[in-house]
């Protein structure tokens, strides 16, 4: 039943990754194999595998929205003329394209994801990074690596918040355990979310190096490890001036707040650093020419072409004030409670009980990220003084975007739902358990001498497969903690288990199906999802390694330190040797 359980995910690995075919060709074949496996050998009721789907194609409705929105927000700023001022900036702080992926995707992008998570970096980020100047795929590959370390605090703190604390609320065994020692349940998430915010900042720190090495790597003339390594002092601070105040923060004040005030304090940080030149590499990085990339590089919107002499129609501060609004509004619907509430509880659509099942579909239409850059989007309009044939460029030019990215969407996302939803009722005589708790009870029995290490992994298959930290928290995050106490850890320690579930799972979005679709589609990558894979599973792998290291040096022996030390060497060491036979002279 285990490898039945795996059969799915390795039928989109073989797929898309290996075979590199599209997400568009790859994902109903994989809907179809989950759909039949769930069906004759899971013995999932028809209604159940029905509903589900239905669940999935409406979500995917909702996903392509945001897509939608998205790009439109870039379109328009592109046809305003903005974006001459934009890049002309951000070329004011550093020239340096490994300094420019930092800022705007390690930290401009935790700051979307800590405000509003739910993938809204892509959906921000990624379009960014384009109208900068970068290829389509460096867009997705960095948008999506930045997608771990700030996730378990993304949308102000709900991968712990709900994701953890439904999986583990109303669970006798863990209320039992935690009353015997005297601790609050909400005590008790806090300091999970705590340990998850010491374990990644351990493991995120180098993240910022990853991006600049896979940069030059991958994306530059000379194909050259070496030139990202000649970034390391200025990632290695990066990276600490978003994780020391973000673990701070997770310490001190709780788990809704660290993505934000990292990121708000990294940037500040780092962008004054970049100006004075502090630690910046000696040289400048840039790419070649467009017409010398590979042709796999660029995604089907039209290029940004801007000219370095280029007289910018308006000021930095105005060209940018549409990201500005984006920020303001995400964070203030999330955290001012009476706002975030209203927003929550009106236009709001609600399928309950799909097909006479317990599945439910809502749509909060005013809550959506989607909503707020489509608002944004309108009042650049007035912002920019756009003429009428521009603003149906830019809408028109959007909606065709949304329409080459909903094949795989409308796929991707029901056979996710499917698979999380397979098995039988927990009332019958002999339930069977649905497919992604047959996959991890299969690991527990396996690796219990050692699970600690193996931990974060549950974590990314929960997203993996879901698409989100906080949905793989809700599956698994009781599982974890179930056999943390199997093998005789006490509450302390199962609590550092669950961190690691919740780490793994935000290390699982750098190669969820639903994100890289979503990802791809906002710069115009469609049909291209397996290259970005291959890619974010090698940074996903570092990761989860690496949070592994570390969970077991915290649980069983201060030794594994050594393990957790010589890792990110033998990591990157090895990627530097790999890589030499292929850099160009």
């Amino acid at each position: 039943m285990t490898f039945l359980a795996l059969l799915p995910i390795l039928v989109v690995f073989v797929l898309l990754v290996v075979m590199r075919l599209p997400a568009k060709v790859a994902m109903p074949i994989a809907y179809l194999a989950t759909a039949l496996l769930s069906l004759f050998v899971w013995q999932t009721a028809g209604n159940q595998v029905a509903a589900a789907t239905i669940h999935g194609v409406l979500t995917a409705v909702n996903v392509l929205f945001i897509v939608f929105a998205a790009v439109l927000l870039l379109n328009t700023i592109k046809e305003s003329g903005a974006i001459v001022a934009i890049r002309q900036g951000f070329m004011g702080i550093s020239p340096d394209r490994r300094v420019q992926m930092i800022i705007v995707a390690w930290l401009f992008g935790s700051l979307i994801e800590g405000s509003t998570g739910w993938g809204t970096p892509s959906a921000v980020g990624a379009p960014l990074l384009l109208a900068l100047g970068f290829p389509a795929m460096a867009c997705v590959m960095a948008i999506l690596i930045i997608q771990s370390t700030p996730v378990s605090y993304g949308a102000v703190g709900t991968p712990i918040l709900v994701g953890v604390k439904s999986g583990l609320e109303n669970k006798e065994d863990v209320t039992g355990a935690i009353g015997t020692q005297g601790i609050d349940f909400m005590q008790y998430i806090v300091q999970i979310g705590a340990n998850v915010g010491f374990i990644h900042a351990v493991v995120g720190t180098l993240i910022p190096l990853l991006l600049c090495c896979f940069l030059t790597k991958f994306f530059g003339e000379k194909r050259s490890f070496r030139q990202g390594f000649e970034a390391l002092p200025f990632a290695i601070f990066a990276g600490l001036a978003f994780t020391i105040p973000y673990y701070l923060t997770a310490k001190l004040v709780g788990p809704e707040l660290p993505s934000l005030l990292g990121s708000v304090i990294g940037l500040a940080i780092v962008v004054t650093a970049a100006k004075k030149g502090f630690l910046t590499p000696k040289n400048t990085f840039d790419f070649e020419s467009r017409d010398k990339w590979e042709e796999e590089w660029k995604g089907t919107l039209p290029a940004t072409t801007v000219d370095a002499n280029e007289v910018a129609k308006f000021s930095a501060l105005k060209a940018f004030s549409p990201y500005l609004l984006v920020i303001g509004i995400l964070v203030a619907t999330r955290t001012i409670k009476p706002l975030k509430d209203w927003l929550s509880n009106n236009a709001v659509i609600t399928f309950s009980n799909i097909l006479d099942t317990s599945i439910t579909n809502k749509t909060q239409l005013l809550y959506s990220p989607a909503t707020v850059l489509l608002l944004v989007s309108i009042i650049s309009i007035f912002i920019f003084g756009m003429k009428g044939d521009t603003v149906k460029k830019s809408w028109s030019a959007s909606g065709k975007t949304m329409i080459a990215a909903a094949p795989a969407l409308l796929f991707s996302i029901p056979m996710v739902q499917v698979f999380i939803n397979s098995g039988t009722p927990a009332d019958v005589a002999e339930p069977i358990l649905a497919m992604p708790k047959v996959l991890a009870a299969g690991a527990a029995d396996v690796f219990a001498g050692a699970w600690p290490l193996f931990a974060p992994w549950i974590g990314a298959l929960g997203a993996f497969i879901a698409g989100s930290n906080t949905v793989s928290n809700m599956m698994f995050s009781h599982f974890q903690w179930s056999t943390a106490t199997q093998i005789e850890l006490d509450v302390a320690d199962a609590s550092q288990v669950v961190a690691l579930q919740a780490v793994g799972g935000a290390a699982g979005n750098m190669i969820s199906v639903h994100n890289v679709v979503a990802a791809c589609a906002v710069v115009g990558m469609v049909n291209r999802e397996g290259l970005i894979i291959r890619k974010t599973l090698i940074a996903m792998t570092y990761y989860v390694i690496q949070a592994g290291l570390v969970g077991m040096a915290l649980i069983f022996n201060p030794v594994w330190w050594i393990g957790a030390v010589i890792w990110p060497v033998v990591f990157f060491g090895g990627m530097s040797i790999l890589g030499k036979s292929s850099e160009r002279a």
